[in-house]
């Protein structure tokens, strides 16, 4: 191992190159340059107009309101001139927090515990490339660990001045210079070594150019790294239970049909082929190799059966509904502290900035279990969450390169138990024939009892290299039989058409709290199925029955509309119409234009150009009503992907296809002919709020 004695938090050798803050980790680099290069080509009249966004509101506050009844949302105020894109939070004796940033720094944090906080911020470190996360060593250690792009290191403060002056390299991680190759980490197994998870490139030839990318590395102390599992895409949670169980979230994206977390052990490969290049190295606990995965265009557990090397996730996080871009993992171990859900785990996701809950259960030795919703309304993109010594729950947050929903570009927030109880289905477990819901409060009987109190519903992703997958299969579960126990607190729902393999949605809706007419804060679960379990059933096996699930609903077909016109009309002569309008996007959850003006009744030939690395689409919409109609795209949920996350809305003009990574939609039509600011958006669940701009008809 290296070691880099300093003073001052002066940069390390293996840093210096890191460190330009506004490229530094950024998506916004490589995209930028897409988009600049597709702008020079525009046809059309493009003006930029950056004060259209004002016409846009903020999104309802309902369900935020209720839940802060129960878990109270406080912003920490950051002091001007530091850029808090907090990447880790390490909760320390004495109610101090060491957090890192994207920016490479890691900074004291005093007072955040304080009941109306008034933060105090010292600097411990700077100069490090994009630290992702932040533990603290283990005795005889003294310090911490940090996972950099391109190395784990150890950092102390040796003079107790409060700054860091020993930086020691204690493994380098390869990097080829991708902007997209993040690490993240590290966490500190039983054994006493470190663990740390690999993002893969962007783009290129190979998404995995340098050696591990895509893998779960085990770090001894002494430097030495043992590659554990590959298959991973943006794994950017990873966590070890109390009783040593591995988990990693991950990010929809080629490969992976929508956000998950999979149990991890050594030799497991999870999906994503990049990594595989690497496979034949010495020390590959991975036998599987590039040319075993195949575009299957068929569901993950399927294909699992016939190679069992792959592993299929333990829970899905169904994409748009709980986050697009999950992201921190942590055990609830607080004792009560932070309510009901002891044990549980919660997961944080950037994109939508919110939390889930999972409760994980193993049936026939598989991991499986439910994902249920628990906090949103964050000020920004969450990256990172930890739990302080009074069971507040920390969040970390940033958007810069990929954007989030919320008002600010960074921030920290502390989220504490108010001490009441909030109605929620508490856990969900599987049974022969159906579900066990345990309530955090006993159920009202009379709407318990009543199967229509309840919907079931399965569906699965694709496993194929397209990015993401809609929702397939989906085939409803009907309800034979509903008991309550006698203490109102669990409800057994026995249904047909249960599925391994798939996640069924289930909804108790129709359920209220005893003695009242409270009903829960977050009615649905969302069931991953990956095993029936044995036991005792409710209802019998019937043949005829099971005729039901035979045939699954049909997705929505992706072709030409009245509102998604991607034919030439009739009328036109040529494809050009009277204007060509080449759109494009660029980092940040933009449009690269707010402005763009035609006149009445002119024929429009739009080109939407996605070179943004996340889905996005062109939605134009009624003067005023661009805000209203993404809401709406949002409570579309598992129904979204198949209709282009475009609702069915008067207020709804024209749109073209919810667009990949990298490729373009082409759609004809006819402007207004009434003179008019239309609003046009990005209806992307979480999207529309900075994705935007306004189509201006004008003689």
């Amino acid at each position: 191992m290296k070691h880099f004695p300093r003073k001052f938090a002066k940069r390390s050798a293996a840093s210096l190159a890191a460190l330009e803050p506004a490229r530094a980790g950024c998506p916004c680099f490589v995209a930028a340059v897409c988009a600049l290069v597709a702008s020079s080509n525009f046809a059309a009249e493009l003006i930029n107009n950056p004060s259209a966004a004002e016409r846009f509101a903020k999104p309802s506050s309902t369900l935020v309101e209720r839940e802060d009844l129960f878990y109270r949302r406080t912003p920490l105020t950051v002091p001007d001139g530091i850029v808090l894109e907090a990447s880790g939070i390490l909760p320390l004796e004495g109610r101090r927090l060491l957090v890192t940033t994207r920016r490479g720094e890691i900074w004291w944090v005093d007072g955040a515990y304080d009941e109306n906080p008034q933060p105090r911020f010292t600097l411990f470190a700077s100069g490090l490339h994009e630290p992702l996360g932040i533990i603290a060593a283990p005795a005889p250690k003294r310090g911490c660990y940090v996972a950099q792009r391109q190395e784990v290191t150890h950092l102390e403060d040796t003079d107790g001045d409060g700054r860091a002056d020993r930086f020691e390299t204690v493994a380098k991680l390869p990097v080829s210079g991708s902007y997209h190759e993040y690490a993240f980490g590290p966490v500190l197994a039983p054994n006493g070594n470190l663990r740390v998870t690999l993002n893969v490139a962007f783009g290129g030839a190979t998404q995995a150019p340098a050696p591990w990318r895509g893998w779960m590395l085990e770090i001894t102390p002494d430097g030495q790294v043992t590659p554990i599992a590959a298959g991973l895409r943006s794994p950017c949670g990873l966590l070890v239970t109390s009783k040593g169980d591995w988990f990693t979230t991950e990010n929809q994206g080629e490969w992976v049909g929508s956000g998950r977390l999979t149990h991890i052990t050594p030799g497991d490969f999870t999906g994503h082929p990049a990594g595989l290049a690497w496979s034949r190295l010495p020390g590959s606990t991975v036998k599987l190799r590039p040319d075993d995965i195949k575009d299957f265009e068929e569901p993950m557990h399927e294909v699992a059966k016939r190679i069992p090397a792959v592993k299929p996730p333990a829970v899905w996080l169904p994409h748009t509904v709980l986050g697009i871009s999950n992201s921190g993992v942590i055990e609830d171990l607080t004792g009560g502290k932070f309510g009901p859900f002891g044990g549980q785990l919660f997961v944080a996701d950037q994109g939508q900035s919110k939390i889930a809950r999972i409760v994980l259960e193993q049936v026939r030795g598989v991991w499986q279990g439910t994902a249920i919703a628990f906090r949103e309304g964050f000020d920004c993109g969450i990256i990172r969450i930890a739990h302080g010594e009074d069971g507040s729950l920390f969040a970390g947050e940033t958007e810069r390169g990929w954007g989030s929903v919320g008002p600010k570009k960074f921030g920290l927030e502390r989220l504490r138990w108010t001490g009441r109880v909030p109605f929620e289905i508490k856990e969900v477990h599987a049974q022969p024939d159906g579900f066990e819901l345990t309530f955090t409060a006993p159920v009202d009987r009379a709407t318990a009892e009543k199967p229509e109190s309840y919907n079931v519903g399965g569906f699965t992703y694709l496993y194929h290299k397209a990015y993401g997958s809609a929702p397939v299969n989906r085939l409803g579960c009907p309800i034979r039989k509903v008991v309550v126990s006698p203490d109102g607190l669990r409800v057994r729902l026995a249904a047909l058409c249960l599925r391994e393999g798939y996640v069924h949605e289930i909804k108790a809706a129709g359920v209220r709290a005893a003695g009242g007419s409270e009903a829960l804060v977050h009615s649905t679960a969302y069931y991953t199925m990956n095993r029936i379990p044995d036991g005792n059933r409710i209802i019998p096996l019937d043949v005829k029955e099971t005729e039901l699930c035979v045939a699954p609903v049909p997705t929505a077909a992706l072709a030409h509309t009245k509102k998604h016109p991607t034919k030439v009309p009739g009328d036109w002569s040529g494809d050009e119409g009277d204007k060509t309008i080449v759109l494009g996007t660029q980092p940040g959850l933009k449009f690269d234009t707010a402005l763009i003006v035609v006149k009445p009744g002119a024929r429009l030939r739009l080109v939407f150009r996605n070179t943004d690395d996340m889905l996005h689409n062109f939605v134009l919409c009624a003067p005023g009503r661009g805000q209203a109609v993404g809401e709406a795209a949002v409570a579309l949920g598992l129904d979204g992907n198949a209709k282009n996350f475009v609702p069915d809305s008067a207020d709804v003009i024209y749109h073209t296809a919810l667009t990949l990574p990298n490729s373009t939609d082409t759609i004809f039509f006819t402007a207004p002919s009434a003179a008019d600011d239309y609003d046009f958006i990005c209806s992307f669940p979480g999207h529309a709020l900075s994705m935007k701009g306004i189509l201006r008809v004008a003689p």
